[in-house]
């Protein structure tokens, strides 16, 4: 019998991978409540999924103003660097590749989680009514953010490019650019949430000026290559809309391919929902801007993968709670084994428990 493609070596970029399955990033609130630093148990949580094509990191923070939720690791001090590198010692000693996550939160924020407790920032001064926040106790409304000046723009990729530089410095094989989710960047993007009159609001190229600079600029930290980005054209969370999704992502798209990066990550429907999208949608329109390699996610499973990447549809096919619950989801799937089932109480927070203790097949049979 063929091996299905989705089991076959593949390149990303710059960067060749055993198979096409990628760990999708997933915040899950275990880093040190002190400094949010990586530690020894988050290195053991992502070597335990190492056989994946790629690993992607959990959203990690560019700076103290980019949080937006109590214990996600930052990639901003040196210490978070240090932290870090346990973590791509132990993924590289498992034989696997791992992209940090670089993310800045911009609105979906409270100021309790804020330096000095100040506002959160965004493109304008819209703040995400519906949206909540963990804030180390329980879940909170967003506080009302600031529009940042433009003068403050450059600061913003200065960050960016800082978080990169901090990424190599930690021993990540590549870097992604969180886009997607209602997060600052998308917040730049989407008409509904910048209503800005400089150069970086009104036309969908000026809303996507900010993140073709900050692509740019991490590009030029790496190369190109190593680097991807994160988009949900179609989906709402963090209270964010767009009158017209594909002219705005398809503009955003074409940039992202002139840049020449290694791969599109996107979110197909809703973040962590239905798949299906509104009228006039069209994903593999989009994709088809794009001349890197094409990671697609959002509620995949084995046949579906399978299908997506004999057919072109997709390069790559990213989970992610199928990962948190089957640390060897690549050996399973190519097994078409049972699959644990995760526990979503553990999600968010806590120990080990949910977390590291999730047996493989391996062990499960003993």
């Amino acid at each position: 019998m063929t091996t299905p493609k989705l089991f076959t070596p593949t390149r990303i970029g710059d960067l060749d991978v055993p198979n096409r399955l990628v760990m999708a990033p997933l915040t899950r609130n275990r880093a040190l409540r002190d400094g949010d630093v990586p530690h020894a148990l988050n290195a053991e949580y992502y070597a335990q999924r190492a056989t994946a094509g790629l690993l992607i990191s959990e959203g990690t923070q560019i700076s103290p103003e980019g949080k937006g939720y109590a214990w996600t690791p930052g990639i901003h001090s040196p210490e978070q660097v240090v932290g870090w590198r346990l973590v791509t010692d132990a993924v590289h000693k498992a034989g696997g590749r791992i992209a940090a996550q670089l993310w800045h939160v911009g609105r979906i924020s409270h100021t309790v989680l804020q330096p000095g407790r100040a506002a959160p920032v965004g493109p304008s001064a819209i703040a995400a009514e519906h949206s909540r926040v963990y804030d180390g106790e329980g879940f909170v409304p967003t506080s009302a953010p600031r529009a940042l000046d433009t003068a403050e723009l450059p600061r913003i990729v200065g960050d960016y490019v800082q978080a990169a530089r901090n990424a190599k410095e930690a021993g990540f094989d590549a870097v992604e650019l969180h886009a997607a989710n209602g997060y600052l960047l998308h917040q730049f993007l989407a008409d509904g949430t910048n209503q800005r009159t400089d150069a970086y609001g009104g036309s969908a190229a000026n809303r996507a000026r900010l993140l073709l600079e900050v692509a740019e600029a991490v590009a030029g930290v790496w190369t190109p290559g190593r680097v991807g980005v994160r988009l949900s054209p179609f989906s709402n969370f963090g209270d964010i809309a767009d009158s017209d999704p594909m002219a705005t992502f398809g503009r955003a798209i074409e940039g992202l391919s002139d840049l020449g990066l290694g791969y599109l990550h996107m979110v197909e429907g809703q973040t962590g929902g239905t798949r299906e999208l509104p009228p006039g949608a069209d994903i593999q329109a989009l994709r088809r801007l794009f001349r890197g390699s094409y990671i697609a996610n959002n509620g995949y499973d084995r046949d579906l993968a399978i299908d997506a990447v004999e057919s072109g549809r997709a390069d790559l096919v990213a989970f992610g709670k199928l990962f948190i619950a089957n640390p060897d989801l690549v050996e399973r799937l190519r097994l078409d084994a049972r699959l644990n089932t995760p526990d979503q109480t553990t999600f968010y927070g806590g120990t080990e428990r949910g977390y590291t203790d999730y047996p493989t097949l391996e062990k499960a049979a003993a």
